[in-house]
């Protein structure tokens, strides 16, 4: 298993590196492990205070990359020529070795330890000078001895000459020129003449042009001065490589010097990459133990945001050795268990740790099983692969092990899970193994408690806002809290009573009381009246319905929105009759809204048949009246309607 991919130290590890110079230090950070010597430990701490401090003291450390030094140094002890581009790295290595111990120099002024590693670098000042003074952009300086000198200056008077003898010749047959410069021709200075004029200029064609017109012919005057450049050029590689073999044999006879500079300069990139990442992390120095005492206060997860993390209060030794965490899911549990084991691995790294303070055991191993852990090249499910890892664990156990196991037990059927958590917990208690622990499982949670050297803690959670607060409190067995977000969600009390006696048994659910949850004289009342209050409210209802739209109301119809006159009232069934333009509709009175009152619109005692009946059926209603009139009879035009 990959014990600092599963707690995320491996993310650590690459910040680590990103603040590293050297390609040692950067490969050291990787190889990385935890010390398991006391006091080596307690040096490394140290180291990394103090670097820490002459940072925010002296600013960032003149480190610079030595990469590749250490070969260029090895072919000067074996007798090869180092190129001017080698000789300058070597430089500005020498340089960096001068600021570093310049920079560590100043900090003995402020009592630091580390910056005392300043006598260890030796300084080899005529070296880079004399390399310096002879090397210059990549080539070995005019300067570099009064020889060189002299034979360039020699060149540059010979090429004049050859130059000179040339553009005399042009001048002297412009008429043969097929241009106005010369070039020069392997090397040789030459003058373009043209083909049919070739006899006219003597000397030796070198060349022509890609058509044949043009001839490139070396001016038999400046033919002694190529010969003589040669000779100069011959000189001149001479007393280079002779410089370059010089300076060669000085960084040879500093070899022991330089590598020994390079080893302390490595060395002090990695401390001080450890201080870099302390003051990126806001961290501090942990206090060690050998007692199996773990204390943090104010812990963070390094990873998260300073701002958005909860500190966290953890503290385990003495007569504890086991911590059975449990909480709502989502409520920080595998957040802690990681964020104490990180910690106590990059202390026992040498590394700070974020805490306000810190008091951590060294631990011999550290053994978890976080995650889902599904193989599926190995057909695993999630509860075999969480076994398979945990036969792992309990091999490897001892009793200065730190053991962290995330939703022990979990994967397979409850009973079982349950039961093979309690075997694998003694287990761990009985290696005397530090372990942190988060379950589901209340019998854990009884286990915890009924067991010496085992204590259970609880993510709080914040019942008034449902959310959880990422605070452990350890002495208190924590609750999923699924029934009182349930409750405060609005499931009724019954169900959760059944939910818990299906859950815990008869005697837990008599405990539970619930928001909504009546008294039991109340409840007796509600069971009494309950039948007979939903017919009586069915009958209310008509009754109020039949009341609801009277004649002359002013409704609007839905889902047209059009306004109609109420012209006869909600019967039995909910139906009324509207007038709208034009005709009456018959309408369940859910789809009508009152818009205006007929008490609003017309005066008491008004005559609505005015609105809804016919000129001729009022007529022969008044007729009728007044006496009886044989073969009238009245009938509606929308009667059929």
């Amino acid at each position: 298993m990959n014990i600092e991919k599963q707690i995320e130290f491996n993310q650590i590890k690459e910040l680590w590196m990103g603040l590293a110079v050297t390609e040692w230090a950067k490969e050291k950070i990787k190889e990385t492990s935890f010390c398991l010597s006391e006091n080596r430990l307690r040096k490394q701490l140290r180291d990394t205070t103090d670097g820490k401090n002459l940072i925010e003291k002296l600013g960032t450390p003149p480190l610079q990359s030595v990469n590749g030094i250490k070969e260029i140094i090895g072919m000067a002890e074996k007798g090869d020529c180092l190129t001017p581009d080698q000789l300058e790295r070597t430089e500005r290595a020498l340089a960096a070795m001068k600021r570093l111990k310049d920079y560590l120099g100043r900090g003995k002024a402020y009592g630091n330890s580390l910056a005392y590693y300043e006598e260890n670098l030796n300084i080899i000042e005529d070296l880079g000078e004399e390399i310096g003074r002879q090397i210059r952009n990549g080539m070995v300086g005019d300067h570099a001895s009064g020889e060189l000198g002299q034979i360039r200056g020699q060149i540059i008077r010979c090429e004049e000459h050859m130059k000179q003898r040339a553009e005399q010749v042009m001048r002297s047959n412009k008429a043969y020129m097929a241009d106005h410069y010369c070039t020069f021709r392997n090397g040789r200075i030459c003058v373009p003449v043209k083909k049919e004029y070739k006899l006219k200029v003597p000397g030796s064609v070198m060349d022509k042009s890609s058509t044949g017109n043009t001839l490139f012919i070396e001016p038999a005057g400046a033919a002694k001065y190529y010969e003589e450049l040669q000779q100069l050029r011959i000189d001149e590689e001479n007393e280079v490589y002779r410089i370059l073999y010089t300076l060669t044999a000085m960084v040879a006879e500093m070899a022991d010097a330089m590598k020994e500079n390079i080893v302390w300069m490595e060395k002090l990139d990695f401390i001080f990459s450890k201080a870099k990442i302390s003051i990126d992390l806001g961290a501090v120095e942990p206090s060690v133990n050998t007692e199996r005492r773990i204390v943090l206060k104010d812990a963070r997860h390094p990873l998260m945001d300073r701002e958005r993390n909860v500190p966290l209060q953890f503290e385990i030794g003495r007569d504890v050795h086991g911590v059975i965490i449990t909480g709502p899911n989502t409520g920080g549990k595998t957040v802690a268990i990681k964020t104490v084991m990180l910690n106590c691995m990059m202390a026992q790294c040498g590394l700070h740790v974020t805490c306000k303070e810190a008091d951590i055991c060294m631990n011999s191993a550290y053994l978890c099983d976080i995650g889902d852990g599904q193989d599926i090249a190995e057909n695993l499910s999630t509860f075999s692969a969480h076994i398979k890892n945990v036969l792992e664990v309990l091999e490897e156990v001892d009793e200065n092990s730190f053991v962290i196991m995330d939703e022990l037990g979990s994967g397979t059927d409850p009973t079982e899970g349950m039961g093979i958590a309690v075997a694998i917990l003694e287990e761990l208690r009985k290696s005397g193994a530090i372990f942190l622990v988060t379950t589901h499982y209340p019998e854990v949670k009884e286990y915890a408690d009924r067991t010496e050297g085992i204590r259970n803690a609880k993510m709080a959670f914040d019942k008034e806002t449902l959310k959880p607060t990422y605070q452990m409190v350890i002495g208190e067995a924590g609750e999923s809290c699924a029934f009182y977000i349930a409750d405060r969600l609005g499931m009724p009390p019954e169900m959760l009573k059944v939910a818990v006696r299906a859950a815990y048994g008869e005697k837990a659910a008599d405990s539970y009381r619930f928001h909504g949850e009546l008294s039991p004289a109340k409840a007796r009342e509600a069971g009494r009246s309950s039948g007979r209050i939903l017919k009586q409210r069915e009958g209310k209802k008509k009754k109020d319905l039949g009341r609801k739209y009277r004649i002359g109301d002013s409704v609007m119809v839905y889902p047209d929105k059009k306004i109609g006159i109420v012209c006869e009232p909600v019967n039995e069934k909910g139906i009324l009759r509207v007038q709208m333009p034009g005709k009456k509709i018959w309408i369940n009175h859910k789809r009508v809204k009152l818009h205006v009152a007929a008490t609003e619109l017309y005066p008491e005692g008004y005559d609505f048949s005015i609105l809804f009946d016919t000129v001729e059926n009022r007529k022969i209603r008044h007729d009728m009246e007044r006496k009886y009139t044989e073969g009238i009879a009245r009938c509606d035009e929308d009667k059929t309607d």
